[in-house]
């Protein structure tokens, strides 16, 4: 089973930390630099969407890392006994969609969704239409050894 791991995040302006479980972003802590003298250096913000239902994100402030730390372990544990598999799979799913897009935007590809006919050519070459999209992202352009498509086992 993967353990929680952080990774300093090197665009951020303050001190922040992405932790991720796996391959899957499972919250952030982050160094506050707003907020009134005295009020809670560190916030925490702990869960992924989609995956999980509104309401199941936790988040909160501490005054030290370690506090910080520590509050996202708690929370981390119980939002983990909720997950399934599905779940991980579902965000991962999301991920490859949102990155599929982005490089046919760099490419300069329509989405199928964009053209009068619902069909396109992907940036790798494949045709694709509003039918076999979905597929063809998660076979092809997928970077996990779970390729599932949605509403498949």
């Amino acid at each position: 089973m993967p353990t929680l791991t952080g990774r300093r995040d090197p665009y951020s302006p303050n001190e922040t930390w992405r932790i991720y479980f796996g391959d899957v972003e499972a919250g952030t802590i982050a160094e506050r630099h707003e907020g009134p003298f005295g009020s809670p250096v560190w916030q925490w913000f702990c869960g992924f969407y989609p995956g999980s239902h509104p309401g199941e994100q936790q988040l909160g402030r501490a005054s030290t890392y370690e506090q910080a730390r520590d509050a996202f372990q708690a929370a981390w544990n119980v939002f983990l006994s909720n997950r399934s598999q599905q779940d991980f799979d579902e965000w991962r799913q999301h991920q490859a969609f949102v990155a599929w897009k982005d490089q046919m935007r760099e490419a300069g590809c329509p989405l199928p969704t964009q053209t009068k006919s619902g069909g396109s050519r992907c940036f790798c070459g494949a045709v694709i239409d509003l039918k076999t999209s979905t597929e063809h992202i998660y076979s092809h352009h997928m970077p996990t050894a779970r390729r599932l498509v949605p509403g498949s086992s």
